[in-house]
């Protein structure tokens, strides 16, 4: 399936938090989003990795993305290696979205840094051909999309650019309060 717009986050709720509004913003205008989360959120203070699955699901049902996965990284012990950076230059190839939104490069939680610093590199990466990667089998094609954009989540950056999410503003809620362990 080819992406529009992939939208990558270090923890389930991160992707729902920074850009929600923007997602269902331009899926309103008929382009195809999916969503990526690095890791379960399995160290987080409340809920579980299960629970947070859950939730995920159904605030991935509320957005209307065409798709959501799981690279299942360690929370908070993933690194910016091969072994990972492979991983995410696969789900680029495999998607193969024009567009990707990530953590700011520096936010409150550390693995929005890393998140955003694996992203940048593997956004690159995923376009040399020279790399061999294999998705479900299948001998995958170089891809680099053409933009890169992070969100703001915690900390008080100014943006480059900022998209009217007014009309979308409630939906993104219900997105966001989908993770009832967390809110």
């Amino acid at each position: 399936m080819i992406l529009d717009i992939l939208a990558i986050g270090a923890h389930p709720d991160d992707v729902e938090l920074g850009c929600g509004g923007t997602l269902l913003s331009h899926i309103d205008k008929g382009y195809k989003v999916g969503i990526v989360d690095l890791t379960k959120g399995e160290l987080g203070t409340r809920g579980s990795a299960e629970i947070r699955l859950a939730e995920s699901l159904e605030a991935a049902r509320i957005l209307g993305v065409s798709v959501r996965e799981n690279l299942g990284f360690e929370d908070v012990f993933f690194l910016h290696d091969r072994a990972h950076l492979l991983e995410v230059i696969k789900i680029l190839r495999h998607y193969r979205p024009q567009v990707v939104l990530v953590n700011a490069q520096y936010d409150r939680h550390p693995d929005h840094g890393k998140c955003a610093a694996l992203l940048r590199d593997g956004v690159f990466l995923a376009g040399l051909p020279k790399i061999s990667t294999s998705f479900k089998g299948e001998l995958q094609q170089a891809h680099r999309p053409r933009a890169v954009y992070s969100y703001i989540q915690a900390l008080n950056i100014i943006p480059d650019f900022v998209v009217d999410i007014t009309k979308y503003f409630e939906t993104k809620m219900r997105a966001v309060l989908a993770y009832k362990s967390q809110f």
